[in-house]
């Protein structure tokens, strides 16, 4: 046998020998990272569960797994009896855990699926607010809402200005000369939004409390997640205001009139009618008189200004 194909024989083997060693290797590093990790048993999902699904009806669409007792939710269930009368509130997606959260009495579905009619040419949006700018935590789905959008000051760039809420591009040669920034500004930007769904952190104590106080004078301790249909393009106007301002909700009736006003600064924040033009009192016109005329007449030839005595 010639040593080239020793040599090959060898690499070959060496091949095979690092491969295994490295397989080995890989199957026993999640073992040594739970080394010393306490492990508990939870569901999780392994197909699609549309909502609606009932609590009776997982055991194909779900395993049993080990993991780590502090990755494990509070909420995570442990007997799928846990869920019997009760259907997905959501979409469960394959490979999140199964969360007693996640689903609710048959009757609050129907309500959620039933009772918001959500417009065919409108998106859905969630956005994070604390309890203080969502109504103090009241708000249900199903209500309408006004949208309101509170700036800091935005630093104007060189070439750019904002007048009456729109920027505006400067001209190259005052460009150079222009400082400053944007003032405060607060304006309701949406009316008549339409809620779909209010959600609470876990730990939020809205509802009957255990001491049978209401939610009307029991305060939610966790931030809401409220989601609201607008068309595409307020959408937009929402996540702007999301990311770079603040936003608020209010509780908008139908009765509530829709008044035209300035966007809200430190310089009309005190005026309490901005949105009434002011009234320009023009006085009517006075034919002068016969000897009137021919003075302003003397007056014009003299040099001087007519109407000056």
């Amino acid at each position: 046998m010639s040593k080239r194909v020793i040599g090959l024989l060898a690499a070959v083997v060496l091949a095979l020998v690092g491969t295994v060693a490295l397989v080995a290797f890989v199957s026993g590093a999640e073992d040594r990272a739970l080394e010393g990790e306490e492990l508990v048993e939870v569901y999780v999902v392994t197909d699609l569960i549309p909502g609606g699904t009932a609590g009776d009806d997982l055991e194909d669409s779900v395993i049993v797994e080990e993991v780590p007792a502090k990755v494990r939710p509070d909420d995570a269930v442990d007997n799928l009896a846990a869920l019997r009368g009760r259907v997905a509130a959501v979409d469960l997606q394959p490979g999140e855990q199964l969360l007693e959260s996640r689903f609710v009495g048959l009757d609050e579905f129907a309500d959620r699926a039933v009772g918001v009619q959500i417009p065919d040419d409108m998106v859905e949006i969630t956005v994070a607010l604390d309890p203080e700018r969502a109504v103090g935590g009241l708000l249900e789905p199903g209500q309408t809402v006004a949208v309101i959008a509170s700036f800091e000051p935005f630093q104007l760039s060189a070439t750019v200005v904002e007048i009456d809420g729109q920027e505006v591009a400067l001209p190259a040669a005052v460009a150079d000369s222009v400082e400053g920034a944007t003032p405060n500004t607060t304006d309701i930007i949406l009316r008549k939004v339409l809620v779909t769904a209010v959600q609470q952190q876990e730990n939020s104590s809205l509802g009957n409390g255990e001491d049978g106080s209401s939610r009307l004078n029991t305060a939610p301790d966790g931030s809401l997640l409220v989601t609201l249909a607008v068309p595409p393009y307020d959408a937009e106007r929402v996540v702007f205001t999301a990311e770079f301002g603040t936003l608020w909700l209010a509780v908008e009736r139908e009765d509530v009139p829709e008044i035209e006003d300035s966007i809200k600064t430190r310089g009309n924040v005190y005026d309490e009618n901005d949105n009434e033009d002011d009234e320009v009192t023009i006085e009517p016109a006075v034919e002068p008189t016969e000897d009137e005329a021919t003075a302003n007449d003397a007056a014009v030839d003299e040099g001087g200004e007519a109407g000056t005595p």
